[in-house]
């Protein structure tokens, strides 16, 4: 089952200005994506997702040149020697770093989602998973932004109407602002599992401030206080409140997990398939995780083939948390696909694609229809 082609898709949509949300990385005015084809001999075609990374073109570019050449001819089941041999080649030495994990990412997915297909089993099944229920929480960059407590105490109510037991609100206001909507969510929902993410724009006083109102109003995670890289400051954010500490989307391969497993510092973790070095990858750290008793909650993808990709996952580890349901305005959580990546069910929990492979069926004439807007996504 050889590898006759490998095509990266930048794509992008425009969001209407009444629906582009606020958060700590500025406004979000559009919804990026890079989409992988891989096509097999046999006639099997996988598809992949590897997150924009803020610029999809230049992860599509990387897809279409360098990645390709290199895993072109390659037998697509032998998804550990592909994923190695991308690793040292371009990865471990004079790669483009993080922008080449991103794109192996995509690529090692659509791999998975060949395997899949090839042994007509749903990727869950095929990772030893079990058809079980996936706690989610209300998320991703199109919800719970930076509104007055009025307005996302309104918000949260839609979701908990849907069936959601779990929120993210975002921070990085004012620490009284921040505070202020936490409070009023948690006085109007006593039973909700609130979530936060600063998205990187707290600094240390802020945690300082922030994190005793948040063991007070009992927060179960405060998300990226600081880039993951800063682990002093994590260090010393730790010692604040119990509130735990979680990170790890801009965390590549399981060999940066490494110094925060030692540290012990975090507690939650959140690799995203479709950027930490793919299914193959996810699933190391996982089992990285699991030596620590450190629970893994896959950061959501944008579109359907990552989140589908992450309840896939999660419904195969046994240290597994929440999914992360892409909320708010984003057409491309559906849109690229003939059928739904997944649905919120009235216990505010999801469950893996039947399908073979991933589960999606992918529509090539919206990818076609919707070409990449470069620039920045958040202004």
């Amino acid at each position: 089952m050889k590898i006759i082609d490998v095509i990266g898709y930048p794509l992008s949509v425009r969001l209407p200005p009444e629906r582009q949300n606020t958060l700590g990385l500025g406004k979000l005015t559009k919804r990026d994506a890079t989409i992988i084809k891989i096509v097999t001999d046999e006639g099997i075609i996988g598809w992949g997702e590897a997150h924009h990374a803020r610029s999809p073109g230049a992860v599509a570019h990387i897809i279409n040149t360098t990645m390709r050449d290199l895993v072109m001819g390659m037998d697509a089941s032998q998804t550990t020697a592909i994923w190695d041999k991308v690793y040292k080649a371009q990865i471990g030495s004079h790669g483009m770093g993080a922008g080449s994990v991103i794109a192996l990412s995509g690529i090692d997915m659509a791999l998975w989602d060949i395997k899949g297909k090839a042994a007509n089993m749903p990727l869950y099944k095929l990772l030893g998973g079990s058809q079980k229920p996936i706690p989610a929480y209300a998320g991703g960059g199109g919800a719970l932004g930076f509104r007055t407590p009025e307005e996302t105490v309104e918000e949260v109510g839609g979701f908990v109407e849907k069936g959601f037991r779990a929120v993210k609100l975002r921070l990085g206001q004012t620490n009284k602002q921040d505070i202020a909507r936490i409070s009023a969510v948690r006085e109007r929902f006593p039973d909700l599992t609130i979530l936060t993410d600063a998205n990187t724009a707290y600094s240390l006083d802020d945690c300082r401030r922030v994190m005793p109102a948040m063991e007070e109003l009992d927060v179960y995670w405060l998300e990226e206080p600081f880039p993951a890289t800063n682990t002093k400051a994590y260090e010393i954010a730790a010692t604040f409140s119990s509130t735990q500490l979680a990170l790890g989307e801009n965390s590549y391969t399981r060999f940066e997990f490494i110094p925060h497993l030692d540290s012990g510092n975090i507690r939650i973790f959140q690799p995203d398939v479709g950027k930490c070095g793919g299914v193959t990858e996810i699933m190391r750290i996982a089992a990285c995780a699991s030596t620590w008793n450190i629970a893994v909650h896959p950061h959501g993808g944008v579109t359907g083939l990552d989140l589908a990709a992450g309840i896939h996952v999660l419904a195969s580890i046994e240290n597994g948390g929440f999914f992360e349901s892409s909320e708010g305005c984003n057409p491309l959580r559906e849109g690229p696909f003939k059928n739904k990546p997944y649905e919120v069910g009235a216990d505010g929990c999801v469950h893996p694609l039947e399908g073979p492979g991933i589960g999606l069926e992918v529509d090539e004439d919206f990818i076609k229809a919707n070409p990449v807007i470069e620039g920045p996504g958040f202004v």
